[in-house]
Order: C-alpha cells, then structure tokens, then sequence
C-alpha cells in the first residue's frame, strides 16, 4: 500500500510544471469565451484555466481556433469573467488511472467524489484514444454468465462483444445495468453516468449498484448540472479507465448510461465551435463521435484483455429510427430493446424479446440450445400476432396448433423473461426447456348424462 501511495505522490510532482503559457481574455460570446495570446501554442482539444477574482479558476477547453486568438467552452458558468483575465494554457486532456481507482467514484477529472483522497497513477491516458488495430483484434469470446435468465439463454452476451440497451426513461434500464454490474463474469466493471440526476448517484451506488457490485467497480459520473463539456468527457473518460484495465490484461465490463445524454452534450459543445444542425438537430461530427466511442470496446489485441460493453440510449416513444439509436444500433452486436407497456404490467426485466437480437447467436450456443432459442421466440412471436384475438376472445381454440402450444407456454415463458440465473448459464437452459416441455393433450371426460331433449343440452366445457 505504501508503495502505491509513494508512486502517487510522484505521479503529482511530476504533473507541476513551474512555467506555463498564459493569453488574455479579450471576448465573451454567450457560452464562449475568447482568449488572445496563445493561438500559436494550444491546440484543438488543449484544457485551459482561467483566473478569477478572490483566487477562483475556471477551466474550459478549447473548441476553435481562429487567427490569433482561441475559443474556449468554459466548464461552468462564465459569470466572473472579465476582458483582460489572465488565461492558462494547462496542455491536452489526459487521465491517469490506476489500480486504486476500484471501488471509487470519480468525476470526469479523475478527482475523487467520495470523500476520500485519490493520486493519480504513474501513466498519462488520452481522453481519445485509438481502438485496437483491426486485423489484429480477437474474434468475440466464451459466453458469459450474467446473474440474468434471458440473457443467459435468449441473449447470451460473450466476452468483448458490445450490445445496445434502448429504453425510455423509467423501465427499469438502471436497475438492470445493476443487474449486470453485479452478475456478468468480468474482473473489473467501468460506470459512466452520463448526465444523470444528483439524487441518483449515491441511490445507484448503495442499492442498485450495491458492496457486492462497488467492490470491483469505477464509477465516473457527471450529472445533469455539470457542463456540456464535462458530459461528453464523462463518457471518454470511462473508457480511458476501462482501456487502462484491458491494456493490463484483464476483462472489463462497460457500462454507459446513456449514449443519448452523451450524444446531447456533444451538439451543445458542436453548436457553440460553429458546425451546424443536420440529423434532428445534432451536428454531422455526431456519427463519428458515437462510432468512435464504440469501437473503443470489444475485444482486444496480442496480450491485451477485452471490453465488453452495454451502451444505453435513451429512445422517445420507441422510436428506434432516431438519429442516436440508428447510428449505435449500426455498430454494435447487438440491441435489447426494453418496451413501456411490459414494465407497466410488471414484469421486470421489461424486455422485447422479439424486437432484440444477439449477433453472438448462432455460434455462442449449441444445436439443442439453438432449438430452444428458436422455439421459444416462434412461440412468443404466434402469441404476439394472435394476442389481440385472445384478449378479445376471438379465438377458438384448435384454430392453429402453434398458437395454442403458445397460449399454452407462454405465461411460464412470460415469468422465465423475469427471472434472476443465480445458477449459471446451464440451470438457465434447463428451467427454458421446462418452460418449453410438451404435455400430453387433456381428454375431455364424458359428460355425466347424454344430451338429449329429454336431459337438456350437454354441460358446457371450455374445450368444446
């Protein structure tokens, strides 16, 4: 322990720098502020600090450059700002992760938000960081276990694959995140909360998240308070730790909520550079920014681990054609589409089995597993083309001998949908093959006397 709390005390000497450029502020433009004086020595991306009255700073980043001068996005609000404050120039974004960092919460900074102190690690990390080379990246791994019946059987997640999460906001998309977190087989689990409410972290933390979860996770937050900037590097930052743990040769589990609030704090930060409105208002470098950020994940190259990630995006009305579903659906290996009116009728996990897909499928399962995925999704699909009928009453029983085998199962299916796997992905095959057992049919017994006019009409069945 001593050891590390020395390399960390070096790691912070070693970050003091004892001359640094300083400009001016010579502009402030709504949410921009333009500072002369250091256009030929920032760059694009460069963190900046500015100096205020009573010892106070404000940091920003710097989004343009134009001629001499540069326009910096303040991560707070700009009041206090005044023409002719002395600007520092504290170089590029980096973070600097270490293996103290489990069991933590940080904000986009790496600076600790539970109280207690945090050193940085001995190795500086770019906030963008390139993905692995592409031909020399592992295929997607072994299935993993999860803690979840569904996506133990139905949707197996294997090791390094990357899938999307798309839900509306109160379906129960943050307890199953804590669902994952504290069950998928992974050495380390990286959080990004991305925009979320303040009142939420700690809640997150303690009771969805819980010890058993915390205990090997990082938590980076920036909540909806925080700065457009802040936000967005929310997001990078999370996977700059996780890289950090996969670089190291281990498996990291990332888990992003959301991509949507990233994707939103992104078009503030695209709007004030200059760039223009284009997909439903977001700016056209959107489509790189979420792409860029995916294919950071997944599974690594030569000694390195994998990151397996779920990606959250938070879908209006389910509308899974907006611009930030479409584009991550686009890059993933697969979506879990979570529907409002399941979670309305109470069953939690609220997924959409028909609507989601796992790409790991068919070669993460074997041929008897394969069978059963199949029978069970032609199952829940009669049952949902006849549900309307069956609801109403329309349907007579014998009509279609596969919506019948559906009405039959699908309330075991319904309720299996729901279930937690604490036994492995094996236990989980065998309660969706009990789900899925034939029975013999019912004979109907003779009625107790003939029907006749003498005797009344026959007793009425159900079966008839």
């Amino acid at each position: 322990m001593s050891g590390s709390v020395f390399e960390g005390l070096l790691a912070e000497l070693a970050a003091l720098t004892p001359v640094r450029p300083v400009g001016r502020v010579e502009e402030v433009v709504g949410n921009r502020i333009v500072i002369g004086g250091l256009a030929r020595t920032a760059a694009l991306g460069d963190t900046v600090r500015i100096l205020l009255p009573a010892g106070r700073t404000l940091g920003g980043e710097v989004i343009a450059l134009r001629g001499g001068s540069l326009s910096v996005l303040p991560e707070g609000s700009a009041d206090g700002v005044r023409i002719g404050a002395p600007a520092e120039l504290t170089g590029a974004a980096a973070l600097f992760p270490h293996d103290g960092w489990i069991g933590r919460i940080v904000d986009p900074y790496g600076r600790p938000l539970d109280g207690r102190p945090l050193f940085r690690g001995p190795e500086a990390r770019p906030l963008r960081a390139p993905p692995p080379p592409p031909a020399e990246r592992r295929a997607m791994g072994e299935r993993l276990a999860t803690g979840v019946a569904v996506f133990d059987t139905l949707l197996p997640i294997v090791r390094g694959q990357r899938i999307g999460l798309f839900a509306g906001s109160g379906v129960g998309k943050s307890t199953l995140l804590g669902k994952l977190a504290r069950g998928l087989d992974a050495d380390v689990v990286v959080i990004a909360l991305v925009g979320e409410r303040g009142r939420e972290l700690r809640e997150f933390v303690e009771h969805v998240l819980g010890p058993e979860g915390m205990a090997r996770a990082v938590v980076v937050t920036a909540t909806s308070d925080r700065s457009p900037l802040e936000r967005r590097r929310c997001a990078l930052a999370a996977m700059t730790v996780a890289e950090h743990f996969r670089d190291a040769g281990r498996h990291v589990l990332f888990l992003a909520d959301s991509v949507t609030r990233f994707a939103e704090a992104h078009r503030e930060i695209a709007l004030a550079s200059g760039e223009t409105g284009a997909l439903g208002g977001h700016p056209p470098s959107l489509a790189h920014q979420i792409m860029a950020l995916a294919e950071r994940a997944g599974p690594g190259a030569g000694d390195q681990g994998d990151i397996t990630a779920v990606f959250s995006v938070l879908v209006a009305g389910s509308d899974m054609e907006e611009p930030v579903a479409d584009i991550l659906r686009g890059v993933l290996d697969g979506h879990v589409v979570m529907d409002r009116a399941i979670a309305e009728r109470g069953r939690f996990p609220a997924i959409d089995l028909l609507r989601s897909v796992s790409r790991a499928l068919p070669r993460a399962a074997s041929d008897e597993e394969n069978a059963m995925i199949a029978a069970a999704r032609r199952l829940l699909g009669a049952y949902d083309r006849a549900e309307m009928m069956i609801r109403a009453g329309l349907y007579a029983k014998g009509s279609d001998p596969v919506v019948d085998e559906a009405i039959r199962v699908w309330p075991a299916l319904d309720a299996f949908l729901a279930e937690d796997a604490p036994g492995g992905v094996a236990a989980s095959f065998a309660r969706l093959a009990e789900c899925l057992e034939p029975r013999a049919p019912t004979h109907r017994p003779a009625p107790p006397f003939p029907a006749g006019p003498e005797n009344g009409p026959a007793p009425f069945s159900l079966d008839t």
